[in-house]
């Protein structure tokens, strides 16, 4: 027996929202599968905690249904929605012990005390807090008062675990080990999660598929490496990772504006545009490659800066009046500001998109 019972599935069609003048949601569709593990992902502004927030009942939409498990929750109160919550802050109960704080939603609930202690103990054994029942919070380390805030959102068996930047007041190294231990513990229970984070490691790392908001609108919503590799707009790429964006002369031939060879059929994805004009070329940092100034092909470029980071080193270099970003294996040679190089793609990893700045 497990404290959750197999998570549900969780659509939203057409959700919109507006404070005002300001639209926090434009039409957000999306369909999270049953015991999917998703991450809502977006800077500041995107909408994704008011996506969260109209899940959860806490925002009332301006329209759009929300459907849990094939049942549309619109018009319940958040607590009719069965749905788990695991707030930023974790919004423990500082008067109440650790076992009395995840027991909280179920004395809510009206549940036997028997029922209560034998579920309280199983979540707090699969959060590994076995023992921690009687402390106080304030005795805890931040992860422990992490699982404490899991514990209590899983303990009456939610059919939708939704998180808001769980991790984000954890230091690096702990928030790593979090971020592991709830993917484990989501593997292990099949629950249904949704996670909001503006920390696009996080958002890649813990999910199954991803959704990147801007302005209230979905930009894409996929598996983390295909994101990553095939970005659908010039917003995903920039926003997930590092890219370089350097405008195109519009030529057919696939030219960067001051370069003397073109990039080649292989930079054009088969769903690349027939025009040229005013698009910009989008090429990860590691597809770039730098050669020593003898080196015979690829365009003459300068060393800027260069940044040691062990096993890589990134080198930021202008050629042709364009500042271009390269990741490079440091075991091949380390890179010094002014040094002379030459400068190549792997092109046939790059896209071709609108700039960022086009609606």
């Amino acid at each position: 027996m497990t404290p959750t019972d197999p998570g549900q599935s969780l659509e939203l069609q057409d959700i919109r929202k507006h404070y005002g003048a300001v639209t926090a949601l434009d039409g957000l569709s999306l369909e999270v599968r049953a015991g999917e593990f998703v991450a809502l992902l977006g800077p500041s502004g995107s909408g994704k905690t008011t996506a969260l927030m109209a899940i959860a009942g806490f925002e009332r939409p301006d329209g759009g249904r929300i459907v849990i498990g094939g049942q549309a929750i619109d018009g319940l109160p958040p607590h009719r929605r069965n749905i788990g919550m695991v707030f930023q802050r974790y919004a423990l109960f500082p008067h109440l012990t650790v076992a009395e704080n995840v027991a909280y939603p179920l004395r809510r609930r009206g549940l036997p005390t028997a029922e209560i202690a034998a579920r309280v103990a199983q979540a707090l054994a699969l959060v590994r807090l076995d023992g921690l029942g009687p402390r106080g919070t304030d005795q805890l380390s931040g992860g422990q008062q992490q699982r404490v805030a899991i514990a209590r959102a899983l303990v009456f068996r939610p059919g939708v675990l939704l998180m808001d930047e769980p991790m984000s007041a954890l230091d690096k190294k702990l928030r790593q080990h979090m971020q592991m231990e709830l993917r484990l513990l989501h593997r292990e229970l099949g629950c249904t999660i949704v996670l909001v984070t503006h920390d696009q490691e996080e958002a890649l790392s813990m999910a199954d598929r991803v959704a990147p908001l801007s302005e209230g609108r979905l930009r894409q919503f996929d598996a983390p490496a295909a994101l990553y590799e095939n970005p659908a707009d010039a917003f995903v790429a920039d926003f997930i990772g590092r890219t370089n964006f350097l405008p195109l002369d519009g030529s057919g031939d696939a030219r960067i504006a001051g370069f003397a060879a073109p990039l080649g059929v292989d930079a054009l994805a088969a769903d690349s545009p027939p025009a040229l004009a005013g698009r910009v070329f989008g090429i990860r940092p590691e597809h770039v490659a730098l050669r020593t100034a003898d080196h015979a092909g690829g365009e003459p470029c300068r060393v800027v800066e260069a940044a040691y980071a062990g096993a890589t080193q990134s080198v930021l270099v202008e050629a042709a009046g364009h500042r271009i970003l390269a990741e490079v294996p440091s075991s091949l040679r380390l890179w010094s500001g002014g040094d002379a190089a030459r400068l190549d793609f792997h092109a046939r990893r790059g896209r071709i998109f609108l700039p960022l700045s086009s609606p």
